[in-house]
């Protein structure tokens, strides 16, 4: 032990003070608290050199066991951080991985929604500040699986292209202030995992005020469930009704309004 002490106070000396200090002050990268072993890949696939951190304020929401994994409820909160420009979420052992991304714009940085999960996964939010950080939270889902390789519902049904991109919504008042908006559209949401059916699902959703001010835009990637339901806090203070627009992957548009 006097032999290996000696030998790390010689290379100490021989970095110098300035490297000494940087060897000392160099830190590990924090574990992951869900105990992925996927985590890395997920760190390398959406983040590369970004700096990147484990945050309580980054709120994930869903059940400890998804009976059914073709519709699994998921909130997402990172209304507790300041300046938040972008939120992405990933399931880190579905097959297709990257679940959403939204932009708060004028919206809060939260959004409810519905998944469908392969198997028992970490489902995480990446939430990047007007600083470039990414401060990620995140919760382990069990479930019996198969959510994406199963064909949706809606592409069997012979009516579906008639309700194809069909809105419905409802604006109430929060006794927080400010509005919850939930909003649904008639669309299969299909994978292409499953046998013979195509992949097919929303691409862009966006929502603005009668003014025409951007609220909070959605791109919803194909594991989001089957005619989604989203779940989104607007501020006080607006008039007039709410304008959703967007479109698939197949280029079919998404037009509609909510009352307010």
């Amino acid at each position: 032990m006097k032999l290996f002490a000696a030998l790390a106070a010689a290379a100490l000396t021989l970095l110098g003070p300035g490297m000494a200090g940087a060897a000392a002050q160099t830190t590990p990268p924090a574990p992951d608290p869900l105990g992925s072993a996927r985590w890395t890949d997920m760190k390398r696939e959406f983040f590369r050199d970004a700096r990147v951190e484990f945050d309580a304020r980054v709120k994930v929401s869903g059940p400890d066991i998804a009976e059914d994994p073709l519709n699994v409820p998921i909130s997402v909160d990172a209304s507790a951080l300041p300046g938040v420009e972008e939120v992405l979420v990933f399931a880190d052992f579905n097959p297709i991985v990257k679940a959403l991304r939204f932009l708060p714009a004028s919206a809060q940085a939260s959004l409810g929604f519905r998944l469908k999960l392969q198997q028992s996964t970490p489902v995480r939010a990446a939430a990047r500040t007007a600083d470039g950080v990414w401060h990620v939270g995140g919760t382990w889902v069990t479930t019996t699986g198969g959510g994406c390789t199963l064909p949706s519902t809606g592409s069997a049904a012979p009516e579906w292209q008639q309700r194809l991109n069909e809105v419905s919504g409802r604006v109430w008042p929060l006794l927080r202030g400010g509005e919850r908006l939930r909003l649904r559209v008639i669309h299969p949401m299909d994978t292409g995992l499953a046998a013979s059916i195509p992949i097919f699902h929303i691409e862009d959703l966006l929502v603005s005020d009668a003014a025409g001010r951007r609220l909070i835009e959605i791109q919803p990637y194909a594991p989001v469930a089957e005619n989604p339901i989203f779940t989104i806090d607007l501020p006080a203070g607006g008039s007039g009704p709410l304008r959703i627009s967007g479109r698939d992957n197949n280029g079919n548009r998404i037009k509609a309004e909510v009352a307010r």
